[in-house]
């Protein structure tokens, strides 16, 4: 434990000197968060609260980029090297990553939370308890995903490339930037294929609308089975040495970590109740506020 605390420790000060980390998970959060806040949701504390739940998505998938990406760099500078003669094993060291990304990440979305309150004067925050277990499971599965990517590139630019290929869809399918009842028939059925639109939706139910987290059993499950799946891989598939390159069907195994939610997608599209649920809180955005009845006269 003693071992693992150091390991973790000193992943925090290396990843707080990496710059592409900090812009994926400090200032690209911020600049989303006040695009929402100020533009689309015009300062309305309201609106800002529907927004809410996906700006925090996109603050916790935003730190997949940039622990591929420091992973990478560590292992192209040598850095990764130095950790090997120690006795350190591969899960020691993705797992510490996975912890101080989680440390990192969450000053993140609390300073989010109390800009909010302070700024845009939301004073209701939902259910707590879902947003915390999502926001949770949330950074370790697409902490884990950075983990993957970082074990099947050879390269920073080869890195960069996967990373926006994968970035793309996940922002803009899921509900994360449009949301997700603006978007066309075909397009939320293909949405509920990705992994980035259970967080997404689980958030703004959970932030917006107050859901219980056993009724998010499905964005929360979909999420925890994704995680230990995608850090699973991520230990077999993890490479020390910049000189060892990964043979071509090993990357084929990272497909192993779509199948969970193409068949949750399958399910979802036939029985699911994601694409009424994001409905049902744009209606209830757009609704106008109760005012409470006039006393009767004495």
């Amino acid at each position: 434990m003693t071992n693992f605390l150091t390991l973790t420790r000193m992943r925090l000060q290396l990843t707080m000197r990496n710059k592409m980390f900090l812009f994926f998970s400090v200032i690209m959060p911020f600049a989303f968060f006040f695009l929402y806040a100020g533009i689309f949701a015009k300062g309305d504390p309201k609106g800002v609260s529907f927004f809410l739940g996906p700006v925090m998505a996109l603050t916790v998938m935003g730190s997949f980029w940039g622990l591929s990406a420091a992973l990478v760099t560590y292992r192209e500078q040598g850095i990764l090297r130095r950790f090997h003669v120690a006795p350190v094993s591969a899960t020691d060291l993705l797992a510490s990553s996975i912890v101080s990304n989680f440390v990192l990440t969450i000053p993140t979305v609390l300073v989010e939370v109390l800009f909010s309150h302070f700024v845009f004067h939301v004073n209701n925050f939902g259910n707590i308890l879902s947003a915390v277990l999502l926001i949770t499971l949330g950074t370790i599965s697409f902490g884990s995903l950075g983990l993957v990517v970082a074990s099947v590139t050879n390269t920073m630019q080869e890195t960069q490339v996967i990373n926006q290929i994968l970035w793309l869809p996940l922002i803009f399918l899921s509900g994360a930037t449009f949301p997700l009842a603006f978007l066309p028939q075909v397009v939320q059925k293909v949405s509920l294929f990705l992994p980035a639109t259970y967080l997404v939706q689980g958030l703004q139910a959970a932030v917006f609308n107050g859901v219980e987290f056993w009724k998010l059993f499905v964005e929360l499950g979909s999420l925890a089975f994704w995680a230990a799946l995608t850090f699973f891989l991520s230990t077999q598939l993890f490479r020390w040495e910049p000189e060892t390159k990964v043979p071509r069907r090993a990357k084929l195994l990272v497909v192993a970590t779509a199948i969970p939610f193409l068949l949750l997608g399958l399910w979802e599209n036939k029985y699911g109740k994601i694409p009424a649920q994001a409905r049902a809180a744009l209606h209830s955005l757009d609704a106008p506020e109760k005012s409470s009845p006039p006393d009767s006269p004495k």
